[in-house]
């Protein structure tokens, strides 16, 4: 499904270039769920943006269903990145203005789904995740962990077939990582693929595979038994 090739990723200082990824060969198969672990600076969330398409300026090669992202026309990579990704982040990026359902909207409006079948979609989802009742609520209304729920439901919104989350539960207490684990393990089982950037060793045993990195470089690449 993806597979990256001698992938660095570097910033010119006045002296030298400083590596944040150096070498990476990756390949990620459809329904797998991968953890990106490693202390801070090792490169997690510079591997996530690049996988997510929402960093370009790398060298190597980034093949997604065997084509080159490289040889790509910017409007196919944009297409590619709305319609096969997901994205959720630590720090929820929220549309303060928008309530919890405007919010959710907001990807099927991208996507020009029609107006029936995005009632359908978003009543399914707050369903789904026991926010009926906070709908018409704005970010600044809810919890740590409902705004997080809330990211997760926009993230699903459009179907991707991919979900990139980066920290997931780094702001949330025990309990409420704990619900969003739990969700990440449903949509695993319903085929998404996964690729999460975690501190939480905890968060990775509910994946398939553990990627270390240390400056820039994988350390180690195993599967994880449940």
């Amino acid at each position: 499904m993806i597979e990256l090739k001698n992938i660095d990723k570097y910033i010119e200082s006045r002296f030298q270039r400083i590596f944040l990824l150096k070498g990476i060969h990756l390949s990620i198969q459809e329904g797998e769920f991968l953890t990106l672990m490693g202390p801070s600076g090792a490169g997690k969330s510079t591997l996530l943006n690049i996988l997510g398409l929402l960093d370009e300026e790398y060298a190597g090669d980034y093949f997604f269903g065997g084509n080159n992202i490289r040889q790509m026309k910017e409007k196919e990579r944009t297409s590619l990145h709305k319609s096969e990704f997901g994205y959720i982040f630590q720090a929820y990026h929220l549309i303060d203005e928008l309530t919890v359902y405007e919010n959710i909207e907001t990807p099927l409006l991208y996507r020009k789904v029609s107006s029936a079948e995005r009632k359908s979609i978003i009543a399914d989802l707050l369903d789904r995740f026991n926010m009926v009742a906070k709908k018409d609520l704005f970010p600044a209304q809810l919890s740590g962990g409902q705004q997080q729920l809330v990211g997760i439901a926009r993230a699903i919104a459009g179907k991707p077939r991919i979900l990139l989350a980066d920290e997931p539960t780094g702001n949330l207490h025990s309990a409420q990582a704990k619900e969003i684990m739990e969700v990440f393990k449903e949509l695993h089982a319903e085929g998404t693929t996964i690729i999460q950037a975690t501190h939480a060793r905890e968060n990775a045993d509910y994946g398939t595979r553990l990627i270390q990195l240390l400056d820039g470089r994988i350390e180690s690449d195993e599967a994880i038994s449940n």
